[in-house]
């Protein structure tokens, strides 16, 4: 369990790394690119202060500006990185509030594999943008990382 999801966690920072990159060499990166890549930096670090019990410094859909995504998104990778190499029982069950106030309860590792999950999702979704925006995306597919 460990080795895959550190497998996951390597195939996120090098999609997020490839898509800030990219971002970051354009003069205008589309606005709703922004706006779900900021989503994405900050589902991930909320999604680590609640297992590590700490409050979030961050809202789900507050913006963040190009320049600092590399920073947010190499903190975000740490933490997680550090919670699966201290995690001995990903069964483990972790209560937490969401954006709404309702408590929840998930296993450890149904929560990392969200992580992953979600931000695949976003970035889906921006690759789209970027298409819809006449900018050819880099192709992230898992795959790709693999080969």
């Amino acid at each position: 369990m460990k080795g895959f999801l550190q497998q996951l966690f390597d195939y996120n920072f090098y999609s997020n790394k490839k898509l800030i990159e990219q971002c970051s060499s354009m003069g205008t990166v589309p606005e709703k690119s922004v706006k779900l890549f900021s989503h994405i930096l900050n589902a991930h670090h909320i999604w680590n202060h609640r297992i590590v019990g700490k409050p979030s410094e961050f809202a789900v859909w507050e913006l963040h500006k190009v320049a600092d995504w590399g920073d947010l998104h190499y903190e975000n990778q740490r933490t997680s990185f550090e919670i699966i190499r201290n995690t001995e029982d990903f069964n483990k069950r972790i209560d937490y509030e969401n954006s709404q106030g309702r408590t929840y309860a998930n296993d450890l590792k149904d929560i990392l594999f969200h992580i992953v999950n979600h931000s695949t999702h976003h970035r889906g979704q921006i690759l789209t943008d970027f298409r819809n925006s006449g900018i050819e995306p880099e192709a992230l597919d898992y795959i790709f990382y693999k080969r």
